[in-house]
């Protein structure tokens, strides 16, 4: 069934920063699943939730063994509208546990990201935004982010360059705002190129190596 990505205008609504308080507050002192926090973000579900994950890996968190599945979930979610489908995400996921406060420790660290974007977002040139097709191609810059998120590296920017990349763009299509969008696919060609200069990197750094080793 086809499933329009939501936007600013597709409910009366709270600002983004209270949005995002409120989710830290109800679960400020349990764990909680997935599933649970897709419920309460309603309307704007799966965009919020985009927004909510990729906020950990542009502020200065650590939380070492999560940007897999958390890279999973983004990229599950914006495959989903790509294909015009509902977003579906495996149980598995729906199931995966954050730590009790995970969500608090995260707004509160990224408050100021947060204050930055409501300051900025706007409506700018809507048709860019609101195009079926071209938010088609906007989801494919989420789930590419979302998919370098997935790579376990412990190599610095390696999840932050595709986080912004995610969040500028999930950013721009809840608020309409197609600056904030082409900035979300400047920061996925940024990450593109670090990613293959890193990769060139440690392939000549290999093969010095085993020159080396070989004399």
């Amino acid at each position: 069934m086809s499933a329009p990505l939501p936007h600013a205008s597709d409910t009366t609504r709270r600002k983004l920063s209270e949005e995002l308080a409120r989710v830290g507050a109800m679960f400020a002192a349990r764990a909680v699943t997935l599933r649970e926090v897709i419920e309460v973000l309603q309307d704007r579900a799966y965009l919020l939730l985009i927004v909510l994950l990729s906020l950990p890996f542009v502020a200065p968190i650590s939380i070492p063994g999560l940007s897999t599945p958390l890279g999973a979930v983004i990229a599950f979610i914006a495959a989903s509208f790509v294909l015009e489908r509902r977003p579906w995400l495996p149980q598995r996921l729906l199931a995966l546990e954050l730590p009790p406060g995970f969500f608090g420790k995260v707004i509160h660290v990224a408050h100021k990201v947060v204050v930055w974007l409501e300051r900025f977002l706007r409506e700018r040139a809507p048709r860019l935004t609101t195009s079926p097709w071209l938010r088609r191609q906007h989801a494919l810059v989420i789930m590419a982010g979302g998919g370098l998120l997935l790579l376990p590296l412990p190599i610095p920017l390696t999840n932050t360059l595709p986080a912004w990349a995610v969040l500028l763009t999930a950013g721009g299509l809840l608020e309409r705002d197609a600056l904030f969008v082409a900035f979300g696919y400047a920061m996925l060609l940024v990450s593109v190129v670090y990613f293959v200069l890193l990769g060139a990197t440690v392939g000549q750094s290999l093969h010095w190596f085993s020159q080396w080793m070989s004399n």
